[in-house]
């Protein structure tokens, strides 16, 4: 069937699903930067109780977790599917969360949340950005803005916790030549900067794909790639990427000095 079609057969089914409200489509498919290749990634909006036995139940071959089987957290759960011949991710979203978490970053409160293969995990508004760049296919969904008081808050916390860690890899691995580790450290203060970046802009981030392209960071890759098992070469990665991620930050809107945090 053709892609119209696909949608159609797609949102039809995830639609039907018990407590179901809305389906979206999102990812890059949505915003239209997806490559022939690229999965089509959906989520299913429900209210109340939702039994994975029902996607289950549509018959179609792949993983599908339970509730929770992803995080705690509001990346709460999903599906990697085949689907005519095409790869499918559905994604799990809980309304009540999702009311909570946008109630939540109007008065400029979230957390920051573990998620696999995510460097600095994932704040909880995530799911107020991914309501930002939805196709909604079926059902209603609201489109928030990003909040004025998460946009004075989010930069602090992942500012903070960027130069934190930042401190750690040079007080702790820098000295004693311990690379992996020092790299480690320093991937994931530049991650918590990139973020830091974008809440100042007041601009919503979904995965950490983009992460650092977006908030101009890319620089970081060179400067890994030049580290090595030295106390002196270490040392200098840690200082020169903090500075880049410090000056990013400081350009975006948000201060950095002394007694700023």
């Amino acid at each position: 069937m053709d892609e119209d079609a696909f949608l159609r057969h797609v949102a039809d089914r995830l639609g039907g699903l018990p407590a179901v409200e809305a389906v979206t489509l999102g990812g890059s498919r949505a915003a239209g930067t997806h490559r022939p290749d690229s999965d089509w990634d959906f989520s299913v909006y429900y209210r109340g109780h939702f039994d994975p036995q029902a996607l289950r139940d549509v018959g179609w071959p792949g993983e599908v977790s339970d509730v929770g089987g992803w995080s705690p957290g509001v990346f709460n759960g999903g599906a990697w599917l085949s689907v005519d011949g095409r790869r499918v991710d559905v994604h799990y979203r809980d309304l009540d969360v999702v009311d909570r978490e946008i109630a939540a970053a109007r008065d400029g409160r979230f957390r920051i949340e573990p998620l696999m293969f995510h460097l600095a995990g994932i704040p909880s508004y995530l799911v107020l950005a991914e309501l930002s760049v939805k196709r909604v296919l079926c059902g209603q969904l609201p489109t928030p803005e990003f909040p004025a008081a998460l946009r004075v808050r989010a930069p602090e916390v992942w500012w903070a916790r960027a130069a934190q860690t930042f401190d750690y890899a040079r007080a702790n691995h820098a000295p004693y030549g311990r690379l992996a580790q020092c790299v480690g450290l320093v991937a994931q203060a530049a991650s918590q900067a990139a973020h830091a970046v974008l809440a100042a802009r007041g601009q919503w981030i979904t995965n950490e794909k983009a992460l650092l392209t977006r908030a101009g960071l890319r620089q970081v890759d060179g400067l890994i790639a030049s580290g090595g098992p030295d106390a002196g070469v270490l040392r200098e990665l840690v200082d020169r990427s903090r500075a880049l991620c410090h000056d990013a930050v400081r350009e975006a809107g948000l201060p950095t000095g002394p007694g700023s945090l």
